[in-house]
């Protein structure tokens, strides 16, 4: 059974979380399982919310790269 770690920007999914990762997974879900021959219900995705400020790339916070602050 696969299994899929996502990490992603808590700010990125503050609109609407609950919808933004029903979508995300069903499209992971499918594109794993259209690539295996696998079920999608066989797909198990976990999300990973970190705040902007907490995620890094190189010296600058995604805060200040994505957010302006």
């Amino acid at each position: 059974m696969p299994f899929v770690h996502i990490r992603i920007v808590r700010e990125v999914l503050a609109a609407d979380p609950a919808g933004k990762k029903a979508a995300i997974s069903a499209k992971i879900a499918a594109a794993i399982g259209d690539a295996t021959g696998l079920p999608r219900g066989e797909v198990s995705i976990v999300f990973d919310e970190i705040d902007a400020g907490d995620w890094f790339v190189g010296a600058q916070s995604v805060q200040e790269l994505r957010f302006g602050g």
